[in-house]
């Protein structure tokens, strides 16, 4: 099934309930421009996590339909499914790096499962020329995880990502936990990766971080109640009569 060329990603009327009765997505209507950077944002328990499962096909709807790249999910079969993913990158929030691979092999390991025509020397290159679009010191590459900082290891983590050139990129709480430096770093990188990437990539932020949303995205959604709220420019939001809405910026605007 075709989608809008213009979206990277349309959800209509999506619902998920995992035991038929109490419903954590009650009809998520969402299209999130190819391009862009847009920031999911909301209160704790309002849905972002398993939302963002089901764009990457992890789970099903209950209901309602989910397009990535112009096709409908549901008709993929596992395999089909496979190959589809392949085209995200995914930076999780612990940056969830393989403990017995030094730096480079972490980067390598995507290419070396998903690009097997590619010569030894070929991934190498690649693994390399990714992190150094993520401003890691060759001197880095041959450690592993446990003796770099949290900052390299978010670095290594968006290299990774970035490995098979994916065309959506999605950053699940890429900040959680981390010092108020470290996460100015962390969105400078993630504005950074996008505009490096020249419209080429979707760039999709689940955040509670909400300076950081309005500071880089170009879009925003709000959920709230398993359904979203507001869609707009950060613009939008700062002008919006929502009351909840305007509660939950003002209040998270003063905490930054």
């Amino acid at each position: 099934m075709s989608g809008n060329g213009e979206n990277a990603v349309v959800m209509r009327d999506v619902k998920k309930s995992f035991d038929g009765n109490d419903f954590i997505l009650k009809g998520i209507d969402l299209k999130i421009p190819k391009g862009s950077l847009t920031a999911i944002i909301g209160f704790s328990g309002t849905g972002k996590s398993v939302m963002l499962k089901h764009l990457l096909g992890l789970y099903k709807p209950t209901s309602g339909t989910v397009e990535v790249l112009g096709t409908d999910l549901s008709t993929l079969n596992e395999d089909e499914l496979t190959k589809l993913r392949q085209r995200f990158g995914v930076l999780f929030q612990s940056a969830a790096l393989f403990d017995d691979m030094t730096v480079l092999e972490n980067v390598c390991f995507p290419l070396i499962e998903h690009r097997r025509e590619l010569k030894e020397s070929q991934v190498l290159r690649i693994a390399e020329e990714k992190l150094q679009q993520v401003g890691l010191d060759p001197k880095h590459y041959k450690k592993l995880p446990s003796q770099i900082s949290g900052g390299m290891q978010k670095r290594t983590g968006l290299a990774r990502a970035l490995a098979l050139d994916p065309e959506i990129l999605i950053y699940d709480e890429p900040t959680t936990g981390l010092d108020p430096i470290l996460t100015e770093m962390v969105d400078n990188l993630i504005l950074s990766t996008h505009k490096m990437r020249e419209g080429n990539t979707t760039s999709i932020m689940v955040s509670h971080d909400l300076s950081a949303a309005f500071r880089i995205a170009d879009h925003i959604a709000m959920l709230d109640s398993g359904r979203v709220l507001l869609f707009g420019t950060p613009e939008d939001f700062f002008n919006t009569d929502i009351e909840l809405v305007k509660r939950f910026v003002n209040k998270g605007m003063k905490h930054q």
